[in-house]
């Protein structure tokens, strides 16, 4: 109880071929193997970007940053409400 037997299994990969076909399925499976070629290239191209040394800092990086100046309270004009 709870998994299938192989008579199931064979049922149910008859269904599958019947609805899809030979074809269909090996057309599936090659778009799926150039994904994972896909996916390995652009892992591979990542590494070597990230295996590269980042270039040195410049000047303007490397000083300290600039305190700004405290706030001065501002002034609202009163106004005569006649």
């Amino acid at each position: 109880m709870g998994s299938f037997s192989l008579f199931h299994w064979i049922v149910v990969l008859l269904v599958i071929l019947i609805f899809f076909g030979r074809g269909k399925i090996s057309e599936t499976m090659g778009d799926f193997g150039k994904g994972i070629r896909s996916f390995k290239k652009g892992m591979a191209e990542a590494d070597h970007d990230v295996s590269a040394p980042a270039p040195p800092p410049t000047p303007a990086q490397l000083q300290p940053p600039v305190q700004a100046e405290a706030a001065k309270p501002v002034e609202t004009p009163k106004t005569d409400a006649n």
